[in-house]
């Protein structure tokens, strides 16, 4: 087989992450076991198991486990298709333990001052030094789950025009992907509560997180300059060993990775299963490629876009999601949307359709599953409804095995 090149070109290839949670079947309670699970099939206490396409690997506590593409990936269907394989064998494997694969971006019901168990083995030095400085045993440190998208680029002229796109669509993704309405028991009055606490988890440090929305840096040497000599110096501090690198350390919802040529997006609650998280995914990356072939509004017409307006944006669709309402019309106008005022079910829907159009195969092959999304609503919604009127621990506990059947059937969740 011939070995990935180290740096690709923008849109060759895609790097995909999806975080689950580790439950008991029977309660749902968290199953901190992730270090046997990839135990029983290395033989070892490791962090990483790389089963073909399909990599599993640990995560800051012990309850979840990451499944990713171990290289770049372009094939889609090949791609969804191993993860579903994959959690199918994971559940297989944790049957013997009474434990199963739970989905959606935080556990409903876990206790994370008493129930986190953070990973004690190998690169646990890391988790060790966070572990002092911001404690996390909190929400936004030990149940948070999402699904990462890393997008690649070659050089400095690449990461401008991706980085420029990406900016504009990072405050539009909870209208497309939350699943975070339930924790500790009860609905939190927002349909993204994981960005809440990802925006708030390490405040002692603000640069680690910036406003969440990049701020508008458009080259290698200004990022470095501007970003990561901040967080450097504001860490050092608390890492005398320097232990911690500013480039591991960034939390912005997008994050540039100058060392191999990619822009992670971290702000994608993971869904109810693969399917349902590689048609966000293409609705997603087809929506940036727009934009960057101009296809919308031109790279400069991108690059002007406050941060302080798609951070107000971005905080907006975190509590509303689709019911979102957009009133303005030059941003609308990025995305070509005709009106001065549009829900963010509709902007979605109004680029979906443009997309498809204009002849984006991949967009309207996962038609299907992003129709649920857009008319069904998103993930949270969803789950809202199938709640109802009953808040209780019962309810909640049916209506996430529900969700745990859909996770093990690559199904997804109707109400």
């Amino acid at each position: 087989m011939m070995q990935q090149p180290p740096r690709i070109h923008l849109f060759q290839g895609y790097g995909i992450e999806l975080e689950y949670m580790l439950v008991d079947r029977d309660t749902l309670k968290v199953k901190p076991i992730t270090d046997e699970l990839i135990k029983h099939e290395t033989g070892a206490y490791q962090s990483d198991f790389e089963n073909g396409i399909v990599t599993w690997s640990n995560e800051l506590v012990l309850h979840v486990v990451e499944l990713k593409s171990t290289r770049p990936e372009s094939n889609f269907n090949g791609l969804e298709n191993a993860f579903a394989e994959n959690i199918r064998r994971i559940n297989g494997v944790l049957a013997s333990s009474n434990a199963m694969l739970m989905p959606t971006a935080a556990h409903p019901f876990m206790d994370p001052m008493v129930e986190t168990k953070i990973w004690p083995h190998e690169n646990n030095e890391v988790y060790d030094i966070y572990n002092r400085i911001f404690d996390c045993r909190g929400h936004g440190w030990s149940n948070l789950q999402s699904t990462h998208l890393n997008l690649p680029f070659y050089d400095d002229e690449e990461f401008a025009k991706l980085h420029a796109a990406v900016r504009l669509v990072l405050p539009l993704l909870p209208a497309l992907c939350a699943s975070s309405p339930v924790l500790d028991g009860k609905l939190t009055g927002m349909l993204d509560t994981r960005l809440k606490y990802y925006k708030t988890n390490q405040a002692k440090i603000p640069s680690i997180t910036g406003r969440i929305i990049p701020e508008a840096v458009f080259s290698k040497r200004n990022y470095l300059n501007a970003i990561y000599e901040r967080i450097k110096s504001d860490i050092a501090p608390y890492d005398p060993g320097q232990v911690l690198n500013p480039i591991w350390v960034n939390s912005r919802g997008a994050i540039p990775r100058f060392d191999r040529g990619s822009v992670e997006i971290r702000l994608m609650d993971i869904q109810e299963c693969p399917s349902a998280d590689m048609a966000i995914v293409t609705l997603v990356i087809e929506t940036i490629k727009a934009l960057v072939t101009e296809r919308f509004v031109d790279v400069e017409g991108q690059m002007k876009w406050k941060t302080d307006f798609l951070a107000q944006l971005l905080d907006q669709t975190s509590v509303q999601a689709q019911g979102t309402v957009i009133d303005h019309r030059e941003f609308l106008s990025v995305f070509g949307f005709p009106g001065n005022r549009a829900s963010g079910a509709e902007l979605w829907s109004h680029i979906t359709e443009r997309l498809i159009r204009s002849g984006s195969v991949a967009v309207a092959t996962c038609r299907r599953e992003i129709d649920v999304v857009l008319k069904e609503g998103t993930l949270s919604q969803r789950i809202v409804e199938a709640l109802g009127n009953d808040h209780s621990h019962p309810n909640i506990t049916a209506v996430y095995r529900r969700l745990c059947d859909c996770l093990a059937q690559n199904r997804m969740f109707l109400v």
